[in-house]
């Protein structure tokens, strides 16, 4: 029992320094909301630029997404983590001093680089190198990190808003502490021991599964390992949709697509706006991104202990509905001017609804459903089309309330919620206490 403990406490450790790319994850996408009232004096923005400003770290986050597919697959999951981490680094004080709309807006799409890059390889290492029974709390650790980043990056925002003009570049230029802190952290990484089987070093990717699990988990697993691999092709983009690995790919884009469009990182980006429209000063507004990411963060947490009991695809399902039925409420609530204070409850029933099932389970189920020869290219072509959609949302979102209203993009989010509980319900397996191996066959006949 000791050793079970040692083993897990250590898969533990590894898997959380591997999240910390969630955090400078979790940075970059909040900072923006307690820097835009500033950026939208600094650089005169209209809708057409808020939002293109705002998504530009998409736009970055999908080439990331290419680019850390290769470098894992040629080069393993530990180098390609130390690059992200440097592009978070020097993004972040690239943003801290640009002089000029179009450098910062440079600086972002670089940070976004970073950020697609660890969006993809923190949840998947931590897949590869967790046991089965206890993969969907590690991967959820990526989530929590994400939101402990999102929370602090709020908190100091709040901190900063009132020392002037230049807030905004000491908001951004703290970014590069953290980033530093992961870059040294990835130092203490083993290699996945998946990866390190597929390139012919059995030996140590048996000692590390060793170390995780023990001598009858690493045998099991070597095993399983080498028999997912037997007759491998070379990966390619083209291999993905071949007609046995389609579905799982498909239901992997779809998730990753839905997890965006659900709307939800609406309010993270645009809180300001948001409140705002019903009457709130700046102060109440930064105020709001604090609450958010306070219940963003305990939400999170119950959803780390309920994604191995309960289930990836019951939290998916009862996120998707809730968030449905919340949308509607918060769109009346912002047509009839509601109290800022109403709105914040409703506001923040959302946060919990997502934090607690879309936001970290979307990230487990995208790193356990592709099969292992094709999990580095699928993982990124799934993660791509999330930030696609990501870029999707919040440009259009600016736009939408200039033309619509604050409330009528989230009528139309409400469509997609409702729309997306009925994908999940069909076609979304359950996937917990399964091992990598094993769920391929779940998927392969999805």
């Amino acid at each position: 029992m000791e050793n079970i403990n040692n083993n897990t406490r250590y898969t533990f450790v590894i898997s959380f320094i591997s999240a910390l790319g969630g955090y400078l994850f979790g940075f970059d996408f909040a900072v923006i909301s307690g820097t835009l009232p500033f950026l939208r004096e600094v650089f005169a923005l209209n809708a057409w630029w808020e939002g293109f400003l705002t998504g530009s770290l998409a736009l970055g986050c999908m080439l990331g997404c290419m680019l850390a597919g290769r470098i894992a697959d040629k080069y393993g999951r530990r180098p390609a983590l130390m690059i992200s981490a440097l592009v978070f680094a020097l993004s972040s004080l690239g943003m801290a001093f640009s002089s000029t709309l179009s450098i910062f807006i440079s600086m972002r799409f670089i940070a976004g680089v970073g950020v697609g890059m660890a969006s993809m390889l923190s949840p998947m290492y931590i897949a590869e190198v967790s046991p089965a029974e206890i993969r969907g709390r590690n991967v959820s650790i990526n989530q929590l990190t994400i939101v402990i980043g999102i929370l602090i990056t709020n908190l100091v925002n709040y901190k900063l808003s009132t020392i002037g003009p230049d807030a905004w570049r000491w908001m951004f230029g703290l970014g590069a502490i953290p980033s530093l802190a992961f870059f040294i952290g990835v130092f203490w990484l083993p290699e996945s021991p998946r990866w390190l089987i597929q390139n012919g070093q059995v030996t140590l990717g048996e000692a590390i599964l060793t170390k995780i699990g023990g001598k009858d988990f690493a045998q099991k697993t070597l095993i399983d390992v080498e028999k997912s691999l037997l007759n491998v092709q070379k990966e390619s983009f083209a291999l993905l949709f071949k007609i046995d690995y389609r579905p799982a790919v498909l239901v992997g884009i779809g998730l990753a697509v839905f997890q965006q469009l659900c709307g939800i990182n609406v309010v993270f980006n645009y809180t300001s706006t948001i409140f705002e429209t019903v009457g709130a000063n700046l102060d109440r507004q930064l105020f709001e991104t604090v609450a958010i990411g306070i219940i963003n963060l305990i939400f999170t947490i119950v959803a780390m202990y309920q994604v191995d009991k309960l289930g990836r695809k019951p939290l998916m399902l009862i996120g998707s509905l809730g968030l449905s039925v919340l949308y509607i409420i918060i769109a009346l609530l912002l047509k009839n001017q509601a109290d800022p204070r109403v709105l914040s409850l409703f506001v923040l029933m959302a946060i919990s609804t997502y934090a607690c099932s879309l936001a970290p389970v979307t990230w487990v189920l995208i790193s356990e459903i592709f099969p292992n020869k094709i999990r580095g290219k699928a993982s990124s072509i799934a993660i791509l089309a999330l930030w696609a959609a990501y870029f999707v949302l919040v440009f259009t979102f600016p736009i939408l309330a200039e033309k619509m209203g604050t409330f009528g993009p989230f009528w139309m989010y409400a469509v997609v919620c409702f729309a997306g509980f009925w994908f999940i319900k069909l076609k979304v397996k359950e996937t917990k206490g399964k091992t990598l191996e094993e769920l391929e066959d779940v998927f392969l006949g999805h």
